[in-house]
């Protein structure tokens, strides 16, 4: 986050850059060889994530703001982390069980209706939002209990001073 915050002060704001788009803070899945991807597999809503910890990144945002830099957070909240291992904060998982989080009662698995619990048609809407996209199980989002999760880590970002967000696999989600 102190690259980011540095780039912040020394030439986004200073040129004029009103916002920047950051990668998603939350605790991400620790993935063989480290691939760019893995920050899209999320273990927890723990802001800590190889690019530092919570404190690092308040202090980024907060940088970022004082130089004229709004900061963007892309946010994923369709699925978590696949397989089993642990997070960028040590968090275990193991399939559905993301302790302190999420149980296999929180997502879709009986609401997918393919032999392999994937999507195998992305031209069916029921497969795209209702199946593991790649083997990241999808969450229900029509629980209530699932959206007061994220409802609190959306805050926890705007209570750090995050502008906004972008919201990461979209077409998996039902509207409303």
């Amino acid at each position: 986050w102190s690259d980011i915050a540095a780039e912040c002060e020394r030439f986004l704001g200073p040129n004029g850059f009103g916002a920047v788009q950051i990668s998603p803070p939350s605790e991400n899945a620790v993935k063989y060889s480290r691939p760019w991807h893995e920050r899209y597999q999320p273990v927890s809503y723990q802001l800590h994530t190889r690019s530092g910890n919570e404190g690092e990144f308040r202090d980024m945002v907060n940088r970022c703001n004082n130089a004229g830099v709004r900061i963007y957070a892309d946010a994923v909240f369709n699925h978590m982390a696949q397989g089993s291992g642990y997070g960028t904060a040590g968090s275990t998982y193991n399939g559905e069980d993301f302790p302190n989080i999420y149980s296999a009662f929180d997502f879709n698995d009986g609401r997918c209706h393919t032999g392999s619990g994937e999507i195998e048609n992305y031209g069916d809407v029921n497969q795209v939002r209702n199946c593991k996209l790649v083997g990241m199980p999808d969450l229900n989002l029509g629980s209530d209990y699932v959206r007061g999760k994220i409802a609190e880590y959306l805050n926890k970002l705007i209570d750090a001073g995050v502008a906004g967000f972008r919201v990461d696999a979209c077409k998996h989600m039902w509207p409303g």
